[in-house]
């Protein structure tokens, strides 16, 4: 039984096996970003704090560019996709966040929504080709290939630093707080 928290969040698992717990502990933090960017308006999405350009809007982009990456690129080995295909990363790193102001909100929900959802679907594919020890079919530069376990305590990290940075810019913007 998922239980939901008052700001909808699935709880993670407190008694499921290994599998469960990294899925629920990784939907959790999901949740949690969403949590933090919903009911924002455009202005709020491209808000800043203090001396950083990050932004809730920057965040849900450069997430979303996240899951494909470890997910779509790393796991299965496949090329970028729209958006990610047509920048030119070396002369713009930065692009998912400068861009980002440039989106609306349905936009950046819309591509965030749809980069967890392919996550989702390729994470239980990979959990029926070879489970948590299935090993990603693109590695790094030393030959080193992580294995899905990896990738998912690595996109819980990812989440888990920048719902840091959530709290902060949506409390900048309307004084909401909350974990």
């Amino acid at each position: 039984m998922t239980v939901i928290d008052e700001q909808g969040r699935p709880e993670p698992p407190v008694d499921a096996d290994e599998t469960a717990t990294l899925l629920g502990f990784l939907d959790y933090q999901r949740a949690t970003l969403e949590w933090k960017c919903r009911g924002v308006d455009a202005a709020g999405l491209r808000a800043t704090t203090a001396a950083s350009t990050m932004t809730l809007g920057g965040l849900l982009k450069h997430l979303a560019l996240v899951e494909e990456h470890w997910f779509w690129r790393k796991l299965y080995g496949n090329g970028r996709t729209p958006p990610w295909d047509t920048v030119d990363w070396k002369s713009d790193p930065d692009w998912e966040w400068r861009s980002a102001a440039d989106d609306t909100p349905e936009q950046l929900f819309a591509l965030w929504h749809g980069a967890v959802d392919r996550s989702r679907t390729l994470t239980a594919d990979a959990l029926a080709d070879g489970g948590l020890d299935r090993v990603a079919a693109q590695g790094w530069p030393d030959g080193r290939s992580p294995n899905l376990r990896w990738i998912l305590c690595h996109m819980i990290e990812e989440y888990a630093r920048h719902n840091g940075h959530a709290d902060l810019l949506r409390e900048s913007i309307d004084g909401e707080t909350g974990e």
